[in-house]
């Protein structure tokens, strides 16, 4: 299955511990197969980030589905136990992680439906009117939260990982924090780093660094000077 992630920057490598909590789903990497819905993710958060709406496309392995070894939990649309799930993950009063699943799909509580959640919690609404609004809801949602390391190895990442890209965003905010740090000019900055044995092992593929923050390469810059 092709599945899509909307954000604001390019996904090279998930880290799980950057996600948020109090998700539709817990914490953890959400994807979705409908890429309209990806992109009018990637549009709000790059807004809030002052940045570019970008998607990234994953391949998603459906045998998880099938396989012992994952703990999966799946919901055909929206229902009583989606329902539950989704208050439980997003109660600012439960523990966290609120379960052991390592991937839960399902559709989204997307923001006009917490509107309505927040109303139904609030005793504004039964139970069976919030249900009843959803079930009537024309536009399609989806999405499946990867909530385990282990369940990141069912997907992989489609996209061409642009290695000058990934120096480029290393670079910019390194010279300037070098200019800061030594009192010096741009031109000066982009000498010490550019003939820098750092600067080598960035560019070298193999040693993976232009996967690693920026701060991280600086650190070793600074070593070597």
């Amino acid at each position: 299955m092709i599945v899509y992630h909307g954000s604001y920057t390019k996904i090279n490598k998930i880290d799980l511990s950057k996600c948020e909590n109090r998700r539709d789903f817990g914490k953890g990497f959400y994807v979705t197969n409908i890429r309209k819905q990806a992109e009018e993710w990637a549009e709000k958060i790059a807004t809030r980030h002052h940045s570019k709406a970008i998607v990234t496309e994953f391949t998603f392995f459906e045998s998880a589905f099938t396989e012992w070894h994952y703990k999966v939990l799946r919901f055909d649309g929206y229902n009583n136990e989606w329902l539950d799930f989704v208050v439980l993950n997003r109660n600012p009063e439960s523990s966290v992680p609120t379960h052991n699943y390592d991937i839960v799909e399902g559709p989204v509580a997307d923001d006009k439906i917490q509107r309505r959640l927040s109303d139904y919690l609030d005793g504004k609404i039964s139970r069976e009117k919030f249900l009843d609004e959803l079930w009537h809801k024309k536009e399609p949602s989806h999405q499946i939260c990867f909530c385990t390391a282990r369940a990141l190895l069912m997907l992989k990442n489609n996209e061409k990982i642009d290695i000058e890209d990934s120096i480029a965003d290393i670079g910019e905010p390194l010279l300037e924090q070098l200019m800061l740090d030594k009192q010096i000019d741009e031109e000066m900055a982009i000498d010490l780093f550019y003939s820098s044995a750092t600067f080598a092992q960035l560019t070298d593929e193999t040693t993976k660094l232009y996967e690693k923050p920026w701060q991280q390469i600086y650190e070793m810059l600074k070593n070597e000077l």
